[in-house]
């Protein structure tokens, strides 16, 4: 089989030969894995990168690989000294260069990447375009990655100079070359193969991508299994898969060293074991909630390359927030909420409302506060004139999670998991109004961020049915919060 080789395809070949094989034959059992918003980043960052030494050509990109790089050859020919997308072929294996540096002493090969730090599969990833290059006759000095600084914080205009880091990389790729013919063998070995080849479960089902085949090579595991085993490093789950410990009878003879919470899970499942209730334990933490209660969930999204001051990259910018108020124990709730404009930032406008909504002294109610009290501590040290009250909501919120964390209660449905998602259907199931799934649109926080993000990108209409489904997904997050916290306060009864 004649197969062209990328640097896309290299790496995915390097994690597991089979992917490659996989995209070829059965490309029907992939799951994506991969959001929308993660490749839509990558793509704003590349693009932007291209600048950052002041002006560049580019390569246009054609479904004729030899065209790309005849057209490369014309701009090196003409002493342009930053190509974006250099393309160069090899026998089957082609490239395309993020950026081609050429300054007066030396030829630059520079990989761009939206992360923060380099991985160890961008070095494979740099590694073969060097093959590729020096075979076609490149004389490439120095191999960079350019990927994010995560220090840097927005004041006026971008500067690209600081919002890049630049990596020398070069001698890991040199000691990685004499791999590079030995990897291309042995994707080839697997694409060859006339039945499908044959491959087991190992890390590289994970890492350093999940394997959007997983589901597919795993169909012959029995759930539950040693895979559902809620907070065991993936490492140990398959150094016990290559044990012959897979379901959790297995683990129950074999005895791992799990800790109290994951043999819970394992038992309460194998043995169907009824629910567990520490009500002194659960009653303590009730008795800690005062009324009137606001139930408080925030959103929030994430923006590579910083688009308002006080910005750094990735930095968590809530954009929306529900809020549930109960004056009393068992009282009607009333909902109150905040979802930004989209292309503004919403910072000053969501914490104003904020403090009109809750005043001071009185308790806060999140799932996982941690996240709410850092999205609330960072509006505090942003804007000194709140601080005070954003901290008073600080300083007297509580957590939900705590009882299911700490396992005050633990039923089998939950999985071994304390997440919302999970405890809502195990403690109030058959409820509509509470089904994640029966949402439009946005059933999780990543989908949520996702949405907002896109939202500039969208029609009218579009985005008031997005606007529209974002307010359905947070309010549900808090009114979980309330229909859980009912369920917890019967109980004790």
């Amino acid at each position: 089989m004649t197969f062209s080789m990328s640097k896309s395809k290299y790496c995915r070949g390097v994690q597991c030969p089979k992917m490659l094989w996989m995209d070829i034959h059965m490309p029907e059992q992939a799951e994506a894995t991969a959001p929308e918003a993660v490749l839509r980043t990558g793509t704003e960052v590349g693009e932007l990168a291209r600048d950052y030494f002041g002006g560049h050509v580019l390569v246009e990109f054609s479904p004729d690989k030899k065209q790309m790089c005849q057209d490369t050859r014309r701009f090196m020919n003409a002493g342009e000294p930053v190509i974006a997308e250099a393309s160069f072929l090899y026998k089957n294996n082609f490239c395309s260069v993020d950026i081609l540096r050429r300054t007066e002493t030396e030829i630059q090969l520079i990989e761009v990447k939206s992360s923060t730090e380099v991985h160890e599969i961008y070095l494979h990833d740099m590694a073969y375009q060097y093959y590729v290059l020096t075979h076609c006759g490149i004389s490439v000095a120095k191999v960079y990655n350019m990927h994010i600084d995560s220090s840097y914080e927005r004041r006026g205009e971008l500067e690209l100079d600081k919002l890049f880091r630049l990596e020398d990389c070069t001698d890991q790729i040199l000691d990685m070359q004499r791999g590079i013919e030995e990897n291309l063998a042995v994707i080839q070995t697997y694409l060859d193969s006339v039945p499908e080849p044959d491959r087991d479960l190992d890390l590289y089902c994970e890492k350093p991508y999940e394997c959007e085949y997983k589901r597919y090579c795993r169909r012959h595991v029995e759930e539950p299994s040693v895979f559902s085993i809620h907070r065991l490093s993936a490492k140990k789950k398959y150094q016990l898969y290559r044990q012959g410990v897979v379901t959790f009878g297995d683990v129950i003879e074999a005895k791992p060293a799990l800790n109290d919470r994951q043999w819970r899970q394992v038992k309460a499942s194998y043995y169907e074991e009824p629910p567990k209730i520490d009500r002194k334990a659960l009653g303590e933490f009730l008795d800690g909630l005062t009324y009137p209660l606001y139930y408080l969930d925030f959103e929030t999204y994430q923006q590579a390359v910083p688009g308002f001051d006080g910005v750094k990259p990735y930095m968590q910018i809530p954009f929306q927030y529900s809020l549930h108020i109960q004056r009393e124990m068992g009282a009607e709730p009333e909902h109150c909420e905040f979802l930004a404009k989209e292309g503004t930032d919403p910072r000053r406008a969501l914490a104003e409302q904020l403090c009109r909504q809750i005043p001071g002294d009185v308790c806060s109610l999140a799932y996982n506060m941690s996240f709410e009290k850092t999205v609330i501590r960072n509006l505090a040290d942003l804007y000194p004139d709140l601080s005070d009250h954003l901290m008073n909501i600080h300083s007297r919120m509580q957590d939900l999670m705590v009882p299911f964390q700490r396992q005050y209660y633990y039923c089998r449905e939950l999985q071994g998991s304390y997440s919302i998602k999970k405890v809502l259907p195990a403690l109030c199931g058959g409820d509509p109004e509470l089904d994640y799934h029966g949402l439009e649109d946005i059933h999780n926080g990543s989908e949520a961020m996702e949405a907002f993000a896109d939202l500039l990108d969208r029609s009218g209409d579009e985005i008031r049915r997005i606007r529209k489904n974002l307010l359905a997904y947070c309010r549900l997050d808090t009114l979980a919060m309330v229909k859980i916290l009912a369920r917890l306060y019967e109980m004790t009864r």
